[in-house]
């Protein structure tokens, strides 16, 4: 196999061989991963037009450059040990995660697959490999750690053992979101398609001397073309699927760093009081269980009239709205019902409250347990605590609102109603579906 650039043709090619340029260029030309080829030295011989760019080059301007000309000392010597063993070795790495260290102190993080790079003898000539940009992924698991510092730093100011202990089990709440959303993440990048694309290359290698034939005439290879676009498209609806998960993730971090503000507001006891559409923030806490709903076949009915906004602190008002929904979903699984469902309510009381409703049809609640529900430690669940529905409604108290539980008994499911006084002024707007 030719190893020189790709771009320009030094040489006079036979039909085969420029077949062979014609696909790999294409597939260089349009896959979003960053893809190279490297010689014995580990000099570049070729790279996808998107490697290219992250170094603001264009591909034929990596020809014969190294790792040494475009990352750290420290960076460079690490990509080159692992190439030196798969030219040794021919066992490929797949799948590592490295940290890259830019010429200016830059950190960036990728997942990538190196493999052995042979030519028509069999004898291994370089490498090859593909990487994935993973650096907002591992920066927002950076920041979730860092949250949790914070979290763990406010709770030792505050001083407030209640309160601790009611942030820690929302934080709880957030991350088995979080949780779900990094396994779909791992899932995919477990799942790409470095191998196809080194099986592609063995194939094409394998029938260098008779190319043009074998993508003529050879029923396999009639369908290179055709499988070499549909991995580009693959691997674009892939990046565009993970992307979508990451934007989930940074919206559940989000949340845990204004938990985390929440906490050290309680240190000063100075919270924000706003005006808070209340169906936008039973959207939101609906979004922070939707998976844990999905997974448990729970189906959520809206009845929202239209009310005007309520006045409270949007963290703690999420973190009982979350709270609610959560054990609501508990009570479904445990009662058993045949059809499992979550009733989410708005109404309007007297015309300056606000009512939040979340209703189920689940396990329900004995008459002696109502009055004892909202106890510090008291919990009806073998794995509860006992510490959600009393910091909620404390916080609740502190907005100047209630939290109550009505239930007619076990097995009738229960109403957990959380009622706020409604932001009232000439400006306000009603939220929820029109009057008729």
């Amino acid at each position: 196999m030719n190893l020189t650039p790709f771009s320009p043709f030094d040489v006079q090619e036979t039909t085969a061989a420029l077949l062979d340029r014609v696909l790999v260029t294409a597939f260089l030309e349009n896959t979003p991963d960053l893809v190279y080829f490297k010689d014995r030295e580990s000099r570049f011989i070729a790279v996808s037009k998107s490697k290219a760019a992250r170094h603001g080059l264009a591909p034929v301007d990596l020809v014969g450059k190294t790792d040494f000309d475009l990352f750290s000392d420290r960076h460079a010597q690490w990509a080159r040990a692992d190439e030196e063993d798969v030219m040794n070795t021919g066992a490929p790495v797949i799948d590592k995660l490295e940290k890259l260290i830019w010429p200016d102190g830059r950190e960036t993080w990728a997942i990538t697959s190196k493999m052995p790079l042979r030519d028509d003898d069999g004898r291994i000539v370089g490498t090859f490999g593909i990487s994935q940009d993973v650096t907002r992924s591992k920066q927002m698991e950076l920041d979730l750690e860092k949250a949790q510092r914070d979290l763990v730093d406010a709770s030792r100011m505050a001083g407030m053992a209640e309160v601790a202990t009611g942030v820690l089990h929302n934080v709880g709440n957030v991350l088995t979101s979080l949780n779900v959303s990094a396994s779909v993440l791992a899932s995919g990048l477990h799942e790409s398609k470095a191998d196809s694309l080194a099986r592609v290359s063995a194939l094409l290698q394998e029938h260098t001397a008779d190319l043009a034939d074998f993508l003529t005439h050879d029923p396999k290879g009639r369908r290179v073309p055709e499988f070499i676009e549909s991995l580009a498209r693959h691997a674009v609806a892939e990046r565009d699927r993970l992307l979508q998960e990451l934007a989930s993730m940074q919206q559940n971090i989000d949340h845990i760093k204004e938990i985390v503000s929440m906490q050290q507001a309680y240190a000063t006891m100075i919270g924000v009081i706003e005006p808070l559409d209340a169906a936008a923030l039973l959207g939101d806490s609906l979004r922070m269980n939707a998976g844990a709903l999905v997974r448990h076949d729970v189906t959520v009915v809206r009845e929202f009239a239209p009310v005007p906004p309520v006045r409270g602190e949007k963290a703690k008002v999420l973190q009982i709205l979350v709270n609610l929904i959560r054990n609501a979903k508990y009570a479904c699984e445990e009662g058993g019902a045949a059809d499992k469902v979550i009733t989410l309510g708005l109404e309007s009381v007297a015309g300056d409250r606000v009512r939040l409703i979340v209703r189920d049809n689940g396990v329900g609640i004995a008459s002696g347990n109502l009055t004892r529900i909202f106890a510090h430690g008291f919990t009806t669940r073998k794995t509860g605590h006992g510490f959600g529905l009393h910091s909620s409604a404390n916080a609740a108290r502190e907005m100047k609102g209630s939290l109550t539980v009505q239930s007619d008994g076990p097995g009738l499911g229960a109403t957990f109603t959380l009622e706020l006084p409604a932001a009232i002024a000439d400006e306000a707007r009603f939220t929820g579906p029109s009057p008729a």
